[in-house]
């Protein structure tokens, strides 16, 4: 019988993948200064595009000042279409469905990557490390063209061949950051009560999905992540209502953002339930939710699914074992790698600059010193 993850899945707008695993969306740092995709990142991506049936993209940034990395995808002018073409069909060719993930730093992005190195907010409110910048509070009028800037980067993808989008709703970025009570000090339409903290990720995905409207077979989800540390932050209350509030859009799924599938709370250490379980408990039988977090072999994977999760996206994984697919459809999970060496970048096709960064942060991936000796 055919494991779970590789049965091929079908969203309400009739787009079939060939399984159920992702490419979830991680930040390589190799795109070109102006944000043309260079031939590193190409190749990073046609290593992993041939097995998964999807592949998610790292994020774009929708407008100049929203760029929140080095190295950084752009989304944000149509002179970037031609080179996000190039991306698309590199991950097409191998068999793969292409999202791009589109987004805006808010608070997060470096300074010094901005136009007048000044970062943007719901409100004035710092992010909690050490040396940030309090951004500015944009205002009404700035949110309006950050929406419509969200709809034009669709329309870009759209036009550069990709078959969706998913919106970073996710991981303290600008639509976090304004649904969150610890960004969002707000008064107006766009902020106060938990009701309007929504109303401009709401707004965004409406932009998105009135210009994906175009064409029915464009895929458009959502990546959200459960709680925040801060205090005032956001609860998980506060993410089931908003979930609930999500599945009334037209979206085709939604990604919950968790560093560890099976990990409780980070607000309340009793509360052990799996985050991304609640939420698919939540509306799971609505719209499909794609789990993620510290997965490595086909059985972590199988353990995920069993709670009626039905898509999967491996992020780390899938950079230690690009092979991921093959080997667990052909019988060789034993042959699957969960760690990797100092010595095993050109092997994985991994950009130099998100290598020094996996092989410099402690605790991110599992990195062993020396490459395995044969037995």
């Amino acid at each position: 019988m055919t494991a779970p993850y590789l049965q091929p899945y079908t969203f309400s707008n009739g787009v079939t993948l060939k399984n159920r695993v992702m490419l979830a969306p991680m930040t390589n740092f190799a795109s070109k200064e102006n944000g043309e995709v260079s031939q590193e990142e190409l190749a990073y991506y046609e290593e992993r595009s041939e097995g998964v049936g999807t592949v998610i993209t790292a994020c774009a940034n929708v407008t100049a000042d929203g760029k929140g990395f080095p190295g950084e995808i752009g989304v944000d002018r149509d002179e970037l279409i031609d080179s996000l073409s190039t991306l698309a069909k590199a991950i097409q060719n191998k068999g793969a469905k292409a999202i791009l993930q589109i987004f805006h730093g808010g608070r997060m992005a470096p300074p010094e990557l901005l136009p007048d190195n000044q970062t943007v907010s719901a409100s004035a409110v710092a992010p909690l490390r050490e040396g940030a910048m309090t951004p500015r509070e944009l205002e009404p009028k700035e949110i309006e063209s950050i929406i419509k800037a969200f709809g034009e980067a669709t329309r870009r993808a759209m036009e550069a061949g990709f078959d969706g989008v998913e919106i970073h709703g996710a991981n303290t970025y600008l639509l976090q950051q304004f649904f969150s009570p610890h960004s969002n000090r707000r008064d107006d339409q766009w902020g106060g009560t938990l009701e309007k903290r929504m109303a401009f990720p709401l707004a965004v995905v409406d932009e998105v999905l009135k210009t994906a409207k175009e064409d029915s077979s464009f895929i458009v989800g959502y990546r959200i992540s459960p709680e925040e540390m801060e205090e005032p932050g956001i609860t998980m209350e506060d993410t089931l209502t908003f979930v609930d509030r999500l599945v009334e859009e037209n979206l085709d799924y939604l990604h919950v953002s968790v560093q560890d599938f099976n990990a409780g709370s980070m607000r309340n250490p009793e509360d052990k339930a799996s985050r991304v379980q609640l939420i698919q408990d939540r509306v799971g039988e609505k719209i499909p939710v794609i789990g993620v977090g510290s997965l490595h072999t086909p059985e972590d994977v199988e353990k995920a699914m069993a709670g009626g999760i039905p898509l999967i996206s491996l992020g780390r994984e899938l950079i230690m074992e690009p092979k991921w697919v093959e080997k667990a459809a052909n019988n060789k999970a034993d042959e699957i790698r969960t760690d990797l060496s100092v010595n095993d970048r050109e092997e994985l096709v991994v950009p130099e600059p998100l290598w020094q960064a996996i092989i410099n942060t402690p605790g991110w991936f599992p990195v062993r010193e020396h490459a395995k000796t044969e037995e």
